[in-house]
Parts: C-alpha cells; sequence; structure tokens
C-alpha cells in the first residue's frame, strides 16, 4: 500500500508499505479521506508538545473516514465487518485504569503505554495517511451511508468542538464567543448554536471570518482593536456567557477570560507556546470557571447525527482536495492558507 512516511523532522516520502493486519479487536480500513490538522503539521516539524513521533520512520494522520475491509474475530463480534463505513478518532484508552472506567479515557492514566493498551493513531501509534489502516474498534465509529468521506473525516474535529462546548456548558439564549476563526473555532461556535446560544461571535483575522459571517455569525477581527472591548460593547457592557479559546496564543488566553460576564466560563482547546499571564482578580471575584480541554470522550457517537442531518454543516468549511501523492502541496496550501484554506481532505 501507499503511504505517507515520515523519515525525520520535516522530511517525509511516499513509500510502499506492507498492508496491515488487524488483531481480535481491530478493524483495518481502506481509508477514503484525511483531514490535515494543525496537529498534523507539528507532527511533521518534529515540534509537536507532546514528543511526538516518538521514532522515525513513522505514518502520521488522525482525523480520516473510510469502510471496513478486514476485521478480527473480537471486532467481529461486536458487528464490524467488511463494507461498514466508519470514521475514525485518535484516542483509544487502556480501558482499565480509573479514568477510563469512568468514562474519561481521553485522560487514561496509561497514556503512551502501548503495552498496557493505550493508542493514539497518528501521534504514536501509526495512523491514517495511508490506503490502509488498523485501529481498534474502540476508535471507530459508524457512518451512515449518506454521509461524504470527505465530511466524515472531520467527525474527529467536530467531536473536540462539541466536548469544548459541552465542558463549560450551553444553557438556551447564551452569548458564545469563539476566539478562533479556525476549523476548530468554527465547529465550535456550530456546537454551541446546536446546543442553544442565541448569539455565537467568532473572533478572528483575515479570509476566514468572512467564511464564519457566511455561516450566519457575528464577527470581530481583532486587527480592528481591542477584541475584548469589541465583545463587551456588542454585549450592551456584559460580556458573553461562555468562550472557547482554540486560538491558543498568549494574548488570546487572556483575552478570552476578559471576554465573559461575571460568572462566565471560559474553555481552552488551544494549548500557548509561550507562557500566559491571566488576571486572577477578574477570575476570583467575577467567578469565573476555567476549563481544560483535552480532546475528545464521548462525542463521536453524538456529534455524527448532527453533522449527517446538516445541524452542524462542517462540509462548508472544506476548502481543498488533494491526492495522497500532492501530500507536500495539500501541506502547504493549509499551513500557509493559500486561497483561504480552511480543511484541506488528502485522499490516498
Amino acid at each position: 500500500m501507499e503511504a505517507l512516511v515520515l523519515t525525520a523532522p520535516h522530511e517525509f516520502e511516499i513509500r510502499d508499505l506492507p498492508r496491515p493486519s488487524p488483531r481480535d479487536n481491530e478493524v483495518l480500513c481502506r481509508v477514503r479521506a484525511i483531514a490535515i490538522c494543525g496537529t498534523d503539521a507539528e507532527i511533521v516539524e518534529g515540534t509537536f508538545k507532546g514528543r511526538w513521533p516518538r521514532a522515525y520512520p513513522f505514518v502520521p494522520g488522525h482525523e480520516w473516514s473510510g469502510e471496513i475491509v478486514d476485521a478480527g474475530e473480537v471486532a467481529r463480534g461486536f458487528g464490524f465487518i467488511e463494507g461498514i463505513r466508519v470514521a475514525g478518532t485518535s484516542h483509544s484508552g487502556c480501558g482499565y485504569c480509573r479514568m477510563c472506567r469512568t468514562g474519561r479515557y481521553n485522560l487514561c492514566l496509561n497514556y503512551g503505554r502501548e503495552d498496557l493498551g493505550h493508542r493514539q493513531y497518528g501521534h504514536y501509534t501509526p495512523g491514517a495517511y495511508a490506503e490502509y489502516a488498523v485501529q481498534t474498534i474502540k476508535s471507530v465509529f459508524n457512518i451512515p451511508d449518506t454521509m461524504p468521506f470527505d465530511v466524515a473525516a472531520l467527525c474527529d474535529t467536530a467531536s473536540i468542538a462539541l466536548h469544548s462546548v459541552k465542558r463549560p456548558g450551553i444553557e438556551p439564549g447564551d452569548v458564545f464567543v469563539a476566539v478562533g476563526s479556525g476549523g476548530m473555532g468554527l465547529l465550535t461556535a456550530m456546537c454551541a448554536k446546536v446546543l442553544g446560544a442565541a448569539r455565537c461571535i467568532v473572533v478572528g483575522g483575515g479570509k476566514r471570518l468572512e467564511r464564519a459571517r457566511g455561516l450566519g455569525f457575528e464577527i470581530v477581527d481583532y486587527h480592528d482593536g481591542d477584541p475584548v472591548a469589541r465583545v463587551r460593547e456588542m454585549t450592551g457592557g456584559l460580556g458573553a456567557d461562555v468562550a472557547v479559546d482554540s486560538a491558543g496564543t498568549k494574548d488570546s488566553v487572556r483575552q478570552s477570560i476578559g471576554m465573559v460576564r461575571k460568572g462566565g466560563r471560559v474553555a481552552f482547546t488551544g494549548i500557548p507556546k509561550e507562557p500566559s499571564s491571566i488576571d486572577f482578580q477578574k477570575i476570583v471575584l467575577e467567578e469565573i470557571d476555567l476549563y481544560g480541554v483535552r480532546a475528545n470522550r464521548n462525542t463521536m457517537e453524538e456529534v455524527i447525527p448532527l453533522m449527517a442531518d446538516g445541524r452542524i454543516p462542517a462540509g462548508k468549511l472544506i476548502t481543498h482536495h488533494f491526492k495522497l501523492a500532492d501530500f507536500r502541496e495539500a501541506l502547504r496550501t493549509f499551513n500557509e492558507r493559500i486561497d483561504g484554506a480552511l480543511k484541506v481532505i488528502v485522499e490516498p
């Protein structure tokens, strides 16, 4: 099979590799679409905070969809058989530690321990930038026949967005702010709207803001002045009820906290590369609730029907399609935001 293989930081090539075989609780899938993620770009560069990949050569990729072509005996017993269409996610907890047993497998206490059953596909476990990929049945989810494969490749991202909105909670009538106008930011706004937010404001810059406007969201361009002041002006001086920061910069962390009202809630999906100073006086005196968000948990099965029926129109974020052989150009398009690139799809 053809696969994208990282050979060193920022060095990769398309190689012909043996097709893998599934073990008892695994499925072998014909990969049909992979979405480039910001994490992918860092893994390719060798700069990802988790120090992944551990070693080279390595096949990355974790936002994907495809169809099952082979399955292990246990997988078959659970109904995972040839021809079933699926979308994958990157995390699979060990299943036995306290966090996994309480449903928080994204915080698995055996993270990084393949010998104890943990997997993170495309990070340190071989991923999906290939014609075929093997994953445990804990990390693949059925998709309807009506969902195109390129849209289904966004299920993992959308499930993280849904988790990031559910962590702080959305109450009917809330004013929601997405800090960051990339794919994750726009998906968090979509999820907030589905969960009952009355207003969704997207803070960002460039062509991506026009896409946000086209999706029906209010926008704030940080190039035009202080985004905190603008959000407060738009909310009658009160601030938003909920903010989710997917931008992950030292400024966005501070600004997200400044944008919410007394008693507001702020969640963070992005990780700043530099330390950020935050206003603890505001957090304490105004009882601001802060939430960290790591990947997703228990939201794939929730987000798939919302995407399938169009309530989360994730497909509108897809701007480019490339063949696997053209990955270098696909990555450049994503990194440099060529022609307003947002979600870039690679098709093996």
